[in-house]
Order: C-alpha cells, then sequence, then structure tokens
C-alpha cells in the first residue's frame, strides 16, 4: 500500500472514530480496549494511531510499569480496576492484567499457582466488568519470530528508539517458543462469548493499524457511523478461534 492511499484510508477510519467518541461520550459510554502481544507486536505505533485525534480529556493510556512491592501484596487485578473507565471515557491499556499469563509466567515473575489462580479467574473478571455495562475490546498483535527480530535490532541500533528498549528485549526470541506456549494457552482459556479476543497479524504496520481502526468502529459505533467504513481484511484481522492455534493464522 502506498503513502497516499494509506494516509487516505487512515483518515476515514480516524474521523468515523472521532465521531463515535463524540457519541460515546455524549452517551456516557464506558470503553475498555486492551492491546496485547510479544515485544516489538506495534502496540505503540497503534497506540499512536488510535489516540491521535481523539480527546485528551475522555482518553486515558495506560501502560503499568512493574509492579511494586505493595503492588504485588494486593489482590492481582486491583491496581488495574483503579484505572478503569468511568462514563464517557475510554482507556487503552498497552498490556494489561494479561501479563501475568504471558510475560510474567514465561520469566518467573510469578509462581505457577499464581498463573494458574489467573486464568480461572479472569473469565469470571471480565465477566462482571461487561455485565456492568463497560465495553472491551481484547486485541491480541500477533507478530512472527522474523519481523520481532527485525524491529528488535532497529531498537537496538536506532538512537531514536533507545527508550522503547527494555532488559527483557534479549529473552523474547530465546523464550520464543515458552511464550508460543504462554500465548496459546491463554488465548484458549480466556476467549469467550462475553469477552473474546480478535487477533491482528501484525507483520505489516499500515495494514494492522486500519484493520484495527475498522474493527473499532464497526464494533463500537451505530451503525449511521460504522456504515461507510469497510469490515476488516480477514487476512489482517480475525476473531480468535482454536483452529487458528494450528493452521498458521497464529505465528509458531
Amino acid at each position: 500500500m502506498n503513502d497516499d492511499r494509506y494516509e487516505a484510508e487512515l483518515e476515514k477510519r480516524q474521523l468515523a472514530l472521532v465521531h463515535w467518541q463524540q457519541h460515546a461520550m455524549a452517551k456516557g459510554e464506558k470503553v475498555l480496549i486492551m492491546l496485547e502481544g510479544r515485544d516489538a507486536a506495534g502496540k505503540d505505533g497503534s497506540v499512536r494511531v488510535l489516540t491521535e485525534h481523539l480527546s485528551v480529556r475522555a482518553t486515558r493510556v495506560v501502560a503499568l510499569p512493574k509492579p511494586s512491592d505493595r503492588d504485588r501484596s494486593q489482590w492481582y487485578f486491583q491496581r488495574y480496576v483503579a484505572r478503569l473507565p468511568a462514563g464517557g471515557e475510554t482507556v487503552i491499556f498497552n498490556r494489561s492484567w494479561y501479563n501475568r499469563a504471558g510475560v510474567e509466567r514465561v520469566m518467573g515473575f510469578c509462581t505457577p499457582e499464581e498463573h494458574e489462580q489467573f486464568l480461572r479467574e479472569v473469565p469470571a473478571f471480565e465477566a462482571m466488568l461487561v455485565e456492568s455495562g463497560l465495553k472491551l475490546i481484547k486485541l491480541w498483535l500477533d507478530v512472527s519470530k522474523a519481523e520481532q527480530a527485525k524491529r528488535l535490532e532497529d531498537r537496538r541500533s536506532n538512537p531514536l528508539k533507545v527508550l522503547k528498549a527494555s532488559p527483557l528485549d534479549a529473552e523474547a526470541q530465546k523464550r520464543w517458543a515458552d511464550y508460543t506456549a504462554a500465548r496459546d494457552e491463554m488465548l484458549r482459556r480466556s476467549d469467550n462469548a462475553v469477552a473474546p479476543w480478535t487477533i491482528v497479524r501484525s507483520d505489516h504496520k499500515k495494514q494492522a493499524h486500519l484493520a484495527i481502526l475498522s474493527h473499532l468502529v464497526r464494533t463500537l459505533a451505530p451503525k449511521d457511523i460504522r456504515r461507510d467504513v469497510d469490515a476488516p481484511d480477514l487476512d489482517v484481522l480475525f476473531p480468535f478461534e482454536l483452529a487458528a492455534i494450528e493452521d498458521g493464522r497464529l505465528a509458531r
């Protein structure tokens, strides 16, 4: 996709998203968008595209640091609950409580018992949020091993991206298989009709951005706003199903 076409398609979707937020603010809707994925899957870039023209007052991006000793003494979901949206607000989690199902499990930052407890509790927790009136969108950005390696190297070599680098970057490729196993178990056990996962194949950033914006508009906006926005390309964005773990749609 050339730059001119991408910018035109991007503007169309961002404008629809602005119109949706005007509607959501007027109706007092509570919206939580969760962006998950491996290191360098494209979460930061997706946040930038998503929030570029949204209301600063009605939109919050949450990217929590590692938990403090006090955080670790609390109920696991507690520090996330404090940051949930109120009426008329949209909150975007750039990584979320699913840290426990991914990096914490793989890196040994939680015990096997804590990991298992999380996977048992999270469906009921999310069901309570949805039943309370919160609109929940869960996006898994799926990057291939080769593309992740390329992006991580760019972080190391590009001085403008030094702030994106993390000590855990070096483990992302070494523990690729472990992260794959953790992802698969997380998706299997936390996907359901009340709080489903949507997969975004994110190797091609522009296609992923357009697909995410299309999905959000068509999922959240009323008909008169969403009718002019094309459905996302199913080769890029699709609802999670168990078959995707084995049929090549998810990176192995």
